[in-house]
């Protein structure tokens, strides 16, 4: 059957409507659509009897599609929702978020998770953490003390009060109570020992790059330094981009690296290349993981020598993931716990991460954005017996993570320098670096621009 002319008009008019609506349909399209994803930090800080600051993170959304956000929390509800008690926040634009909850009863537990709320009022929700108020509102501090050096730069070895070090950096304790600092400026590796004598293990103050015993070896400024359980010194030689091995005979060999700066893991260490290496770690089965700055990333060096990639990539960034899936900026300080789990100071996104044994990267504290009451450019880890963590940050400050997740800063002041002996915030240091422990439960921070070693004294004042 043919169709007139008008016939035809009328065709086109209906086809012309059915496209223009079916473009109007397009353009109303959302586009894809953002769940954000909630986590619940399971640290908190400034705690009273009825008060304590929670954390929490909101990944996954687009400007403006948080109405609110905070903690919901309950001391009857395992799964609380914002129907229980909550904190409401509604800054724009944040990832990371730090909340009051208050009207707290002491010494009760709550369950705590943290939550978003949409535009459109749907609320996600973190998991749920726990946390105890105490008894009394108590305090940590630490009474900072000057164990070595005198304030000047030198090279001087004897005793402690009386030895010179220049722009110490790492440092570390052994089962008995000895320091190893790795002295950046001398190019050498001090021994401190309990008795309080320093003398130099490895290396000199002319730098170089040579294998061999004592002080014959040669470093180019070593910075960073770890220990396994045989007693063996693991150090970064910064200027080399190598990772050395120093036995107990003071014996100095490469384990992986040396050379020029680049991005290579191989079955051969010394084929491999690093970046600016910084902190170490060694795990009980005598893995040594290495915070590979320039390259962002976590390595990993079996005792055999084989170089790989733990977690992290090239591109810096703010990412928790799953090995490789995982970023970081500039990740400086390792320590490790008896289980095998890391935790990263990661200086430049301002943060502690933590490393479980699958690769899962977490984050415990901390964002990029610049916090004085969190932590500022976190620089080196240590973890005592009891399990708790110290931090130093290059801001002026050492802070401590204790095993019941609380966040206290016990020393120093942010974004001041100096040097003052004396108790909290009294005490001042200038660039804090490598931290350390010992198994009276004293701390030991190398001050490096300060050119001393200073040491710490924890006390809870109730």
């Amino acid at each position: 059957m043919k169709l007139s002319l008008q016939g035809y008009r009328v065709y086109i008019v209906l086809l012309l409507t059915v496209v223009i609506a079916s473009a109007g349909c397009h353009k109303s399209d959302p586009g894809p659509v953002y769940i954000p994803s909630v986590t619940t930090s399971s640290i908190f800080t400034d705690v009273t009897t009825t008060s304590v600051q929670a954390n929490g993170y909101i990944y996954n959304f687009v400007t403006s599609s948080i109405s609110q956000y905070g903690v919901c929390y309950s001391s009857t509800n395992a799964t609380p929702t914002i129907g229980d008690s909550k904190t409401v926040e509604t800054t724009a634009n944040v990832i990371h978020f730090v909340t009051t909850m208050t009207g707290l009863t002491p010494n009760t537990k709550y369950y705590v998770r943290a939550y978003a709320t949409g535009m459109v009022s749907d609320t996600y929700y973190g998991d749920v953490v726990q946390y105890t108020t105490p008894t009394t509102t108590f305090s940590i501090a630490a009474t900072t003390t000057t164990y070595a050096g005198t304030g000047v730069a030198g090279y001087a070895d004897g005793a402690a009060k009386a030895s010179l070090f220049s722009s110490p950096q790492g440092i570390v304790a052994d089962a008995a109570g000895n320091l190893y600092v790795a002295d950046s400026f001398n190019n050498s590796i001090r021994k401190i020992s309990v008795s309080g004598t320093v003398t130099t293990l490895a290396g000199s103050t002319a730098p170089g790059y040579t294998d061999a015993t004592g002080a014959a070896a040669r470093f180019y400024s070593p910075q960073f330094i770890a220990i396994d359980a045989s007693g063996n010194l693991y150090v970064t030689d910064v200027g080399n981009n190598a990772i050395r091995k120093i036995t107990t005979a003071g014996v100095v060999t490469t384990l992986a690296g040396g050379g020029l700066v680049g991005y290579a893991n191989n079955t051969v260490g010394t084929l491999a290349k690093f970046n600016t290496p910084g902190g170490l770690a060694v795990s009980a089965s005598g893995n040594v993981y290495v915070a590979d700055r320039g390259n962002n990333v976590i390595r990993m060096i079996t005792p055999a020598g084989v170089v790989t990639t733990y977690c992290g990539a090239q591109a810096s960034g703010f990412v928790d993931g799953v090995s490789v899936a995982a970023r970081f900026s500039r990740p400086t300080g390792l320590a490790i716990d008896a289980g095998g789990v890391l935790y990263v100071a990661d200086l430049s996104n301002n943060s502690i991460r933590k490393i479980a044994t699958d690769t899962t990267v977490t984050t415990l504290v901390g964002n990029p954005t610049t916090r004085a009451d969190l932590v500022n450019l976190p620089v080196a880890l240590a973890r005592d017996k009891n399990g708790n963590l110290f931090v130093s940050d290059e801001s002026g400050r050492i802070m401590e993570l204790t095993v019941g997740n609380i966040f206290y800063s016990i020393a120093g002041v942010a974004n001041t320098a100096g040097y003052t002996e004396g108790k909290g915030t009294v005490a001042l240091f200038n660039n804090p670096q490598g931290i350390t422990t010992d198994a009276a439960g004293n701390v030991y921070v190398a001050d490096y621009n300060n050119n001393v070693i200073r040491k710490l004294v924890i006390s809870t004042t109730p």
